[in-house]
């Protein structure tokens, strides 16, 4: 298992022992103070932990402290290449930037940071993505490269920049190594975590739309948490950000690593269903993830929804409770053990009661 340094993050720690923290980024300008607050306020009733921002010019940056009043989460300025603008996101009172020493000029530029970061105590984070690591800009045929060498190629140019932060002394750094590609980004970390201690960042860059999106992300971040890779973790989805954090949770609990909200089973349907299982569980997680109280009654609960007898209390049998479908109505059971009958069109309400009930014991 490998072992990672602790990484102050706002109110977070970040590395081994601690829990993998829920990363997303505003789709907003960031110039519009309020819209930007708004939409990380949402993220956070969400359940996302930390907030990233994209800082293009010093109108942003200057909009970061109001920005900061308005949110109770941990603020990350993503800037690149001007060192004025991390010195101003500093300023505005940030938690962490993302910028890469060696893109930013000078070295007295980068010490001016780092001396800013200490400080303040802000964390710095380091992104290396496979489509802009500068040696494979001069290379030719970059795409005939095989994955492990793409690998090493990100890992070596991620050391190089941390190592400037290791020559200041900056100890509060995280790393991120990303690529759209599922075996890249898991050589990446595999091959940067037996060579460094600095905790990383992990997800798939422009992993796309919300479902192809997802289970590359699941098949890559899986893969990466079971080893013990990771301390932030987001899923890069060309959707609404909530649906980030969303996704984000859904590995976490697959792997074991976090509860957050319910489990919920739900059979596939098939030409045996009479009832609207589909409908049911949907408005059950809308209701659910909608709502911080109900998430946080159901967290650690495993609820049932089955179309039929034959995907009902035996399938369903290590649930908390659920309901099996018949014709038109179901059958309520709770660990297995069949309780009574209740129309479908009071499923929902019942659920929810039974939620907030179980959610109290």
């Amino acid at each position: 298992m490998y072992q990672t340094r602790l990484v102050k993050v706002g109110p977070y720690t970040l590395g081994t022992g601690h829990p993998v923290r829920v990363q997303s980024m505003c789709n907003t300008d960031t110039r519009d103070a309020a819209a930007t607050a708004a939409q990380i306020n949402a993220l956070e009733n969400a359940g996302c932990e930390i907030n990233r921002v994209a800082v293009p010019d010093m109108q942003a940056a200057l909009a970061l402290g109001e920005i900061k009043k308005r949110i109770s989460s941990p603020l990350v300025a993503d800037i690149h290449f001007d060192y004025k603008l991390a010195l101003e996101a500093i300023r505005q009172g940030v938690d962490k930037v993302r910028i890469n020493p060696g893109n930013i000029g000078s070295v007295e530029n980068t010490k001016e940071v780092v001396r800013a970061c200490a400080d303040k105590n802000v964390a710095i984070r380091i992104g290396v993505n496979a489509g802009s690591v500068k040696y494979l800009k001069s290379v030719e045929g970059r795409m005939e490269l095989s994955d492990q060498k793409w690998a090493e190629v990100m890992v070596n140019e991620a050391l190089e920049q941390a190592n400037i932060l290791e020559q200041l002394n900056f100890k509060n750094v995280v790393v991120s190594l990303k690529s759209d590609n599922f075996k890249r980004t898991v050589l990446a970390n595999e091959l940067f975590a037996s060579r460094s201690d600095i905790p990383l960042h992990i997800g798939l860059t422009e992993a796309g739309s919300f479902l192809s999106g997802t289970v590359k992300s699941a098949v890559a971040l899986g893969t990466l948490l079971q080893k013990g890779i990771g301390s932030t973790i987001r899923v890069s989805l060309t959707e609404d950000p909530r649906m980030q954090v969303r996704a984000a949770y859904e590995i976490l609990k697959a792997v074991g690593l976090r509860e957050f909200g319910p489990n919920i089973i739900s059979c596939p349907t098939c030409g045996r269903t009479q009832v609207d299982v589909t409908g049911t569980v949907h408005a059950l997680e809308e209701k659910i993830y909608s709502d911080k109280e109900l998430l946080r009654l159901s967290t650690g609960l495993k609820i049932a929804v089955m179309g039929c007898i034959v995907n009902g209390p035996g399938e369903a049998r290590d649930a908390d409770f659920g309901i099996a479908g018949g014709k038109g109505e179901g059958l309520y059971f709770e660990h297995g053990k069949t309780m009574f009958k209740l129309p479908q069109e009071k499923w929902l309400d019942f659920l929810i009661e039974k939620i907030r009930e179980f959610g109290r014991k």
